[in-house]
């Protein structure tokens, strides 16, 4: 558990609990639980037109803030988190407080840009409402199996794993404890890889995708086996549609979702120490407050 600590003078407005990077690891190094700091500080007693205040209620850790965590991600579509600034990530809250014409107090509401802290004050065109009974009231699932995870694994299929009705294809999922793998559920002749996340790599100063081990790669050429990256941000214009079926499923039982979930801001940093070294099965959520 990380402990609190004052770093910030005291100033007039609301006293939150925040969880800021603390340290790097390094392009090679293995996060742990002190790269991360908890600190008490304060926000705005007031907000302005188009804000709200929100509550934190859960909050997603997931192997992509690996990147996020050195001074360079690799990536052009993420920014790595800044020294002694607020970490942020997938997150759901309620509105204690609207200046915004389309929330209200009570309201249930998602972003994936969440600042890790007890409440804050966010820009309500960047919320998205959530409705509970989507997913029967569960609604850490918005950030997991009905949200960008579950996106990633039926449009990953859907899109990339050229399955055929009636093919009697049979699908492997490498990583099948995670939380995207859990949900998706290749490696035979004529086979296809959609290669989404690679957390065992992500440690390491290499590209990604990893370049294949020479044996890897000859048994790959030799039994024809292809191999493609898969990106669920390019496919967001199906967001909205494959969502409603994800949550569909849900509400059916036809999809079962698995959660690891752990209990306090201070925890938040051993959570993603615990999910990168795989210790929780499906999706890994901090419950901020209920």
């Amino acid at each position: 558990m990380l402990e609190i600590q004052h770093r910030i003078a005291p100033k007039a407005g609301m006293i939150i609990q925040r969880v800021v990077l603390n340290s790097r690891p390094g392009k090679n190094g293995v996060p742990v639980a002190e790269n991360f700091r908890l600190e008490q500080s304060t926000i705005a007693d007031t907000i302005q037109a188009g804000q709200v205040r929100v509550r934190t209620l859960y909050l997603s850790v997931d192997p992509y803030m690996r990147c996020r965590m050195n001074e360079d991600t690799g990536s052009d579509y993420l920014l790595p988190w800044q020294l002694s600034e607020v970490a942020d990530g997938g997150g759901i809250g309620i509105v204690e407080e609207s200046k915004h014409d389309n929330l209200a107090k009570g309201d249930f509401v998602i972003s994936f840009s969440w600042p890790w802290q007890t409440v804050a004050i966010l820009d309500g065109s960047l919320l998205q409402k959530l409705v509970p009974q989507l997913v029967n009231g569960h609604l850490s699932y918005f950030l997991g199996a009905a949200g960008i995870t579950g996106l990633t694994a039926l449009l990953g299929i859907k899109e990339k794993g050229h399955v055929a009705v009636g093919a009697n294809q049979t699908m492997v999922v490498s990583g099948a404890a995670g939380a995207c793998g859990s949900l998706a559920g290749q490696m035979n002749r004529n086979s296809h890889i959609i290669l989404c996340g690679q957390i065992s790599q992500y440690n390491k100063d290499v590209p990604y995708p990893p370049p294949l081990p020479p044996d890897i790669e000859k048994i790959q050429k030799e039994r024809n086996i292809t191999r493609e990256r898969f990106l669920v941000l390019n496919y967001m214009d199906k967001q909205e549609a494959s969502v409603l079926q994800l949550c569909q499923w849900i509400q059916e039982g036809k999809l079962k979702v698995r959660e690891t979930m752990v209990e306090g801001l201070a925890n938040v940093g051993a959570a993603f120490q615990s999910m990168m070294n795989g210790g929780n099965i499906g999706k890994q959520i901090v419950l901020v407050s209920k």
